[in-house]
């Protein structure tokens, strides 16, 4: 196995493996953002290809086994979240012109988005975000997800962040595997709308490095 960081070409190598990466790290919320499974892995494909996107390569690492596809971390300095999240603006226009969305469904993207984002707490600077970490299934026991996390760490101090934070839903098993790598609980983040639609409490987790 080996852990590289991610470049156009291998971006274009691996665009549509990613999107179900992407969704297994939170499918209830991103059901509950996007309401269509189909518009979900579109917008991530799209965003994969566009540096400077919420799923953007450029901030990439993949684990490969030869030319598999094993796992991908994605991750930046904290405040980026936000405007990534803004920069995904353009790629909705294009959804719209090209007829795989509308405003109305837009609107109501957006709408439940904005009462998601009270899950997430606000990002400091010096801190890196693991946006996603996610590893296939037939490949998870493997130390695939270990080596990815040890990389990102590597990778916080290179680029002068003291700590590495992430969100990860409370339901979700990978809770367990991030305690085992040293983080820590930092906060629980509820929010009544998506609660009342199976979204369940989040947890911010860290670690100090």
């Amino acid at each position: 196995m080996k852990l590289i960081r991610a470049d156009a070409t291998l971006a274009k190598q691996y665009e549509n493996e990613i999107p179900e990466l992407a969704y297994s790290t939170g499918p209830i919320s991103y059901d509950y953002h996007l309401g269509r499974r189909d518009l979900f892995d579109e917008m991530v494909r799209r965003s994969w290809l566009t540096p400077g996107t919420l799923f953007g390569s450029d901030r990439a690492t993949l684990a490969l086994e030869g030319d598999d596809l094993l796992g991908v971390e994605i991750g930046f300095h904290g405040p980026e979240f936000r405007e990534r999240i803004e920069a995904l603006t353009p790629l909705w226009g294009g959804l719209i012109e090209e007829g795989l969305t509308n405003e109305e469904e837009l609107h109501a993207v957006l709408e439940r988005s904005e009462l998601a984002s009270w899950l997430n707490p606000v990002l400091y600077p010096q801190v890196y975000l693991i946006h996603a970490l996610a590893v296939k299934p037939e490949h998870q026991g493997k130390k695939v997800g270990v080596a990815l996390m040890d990389n990102a760490k590597s990778r916080a101090r290179q680029v002068g962040c003291g700590k590495l934070q992430l969100d990860v839903l409370s339901d979700n098993p990978a809770v367990h595997f991030y305690r085992s790598q040293g983080l820590e609980l930092l906060v629980e983040s509820r929010a009544p709308k998506p609660a009342e639609f199976g979204v369940p409490t989040e947890y911010r987790m860290g670690i100090t490095l």
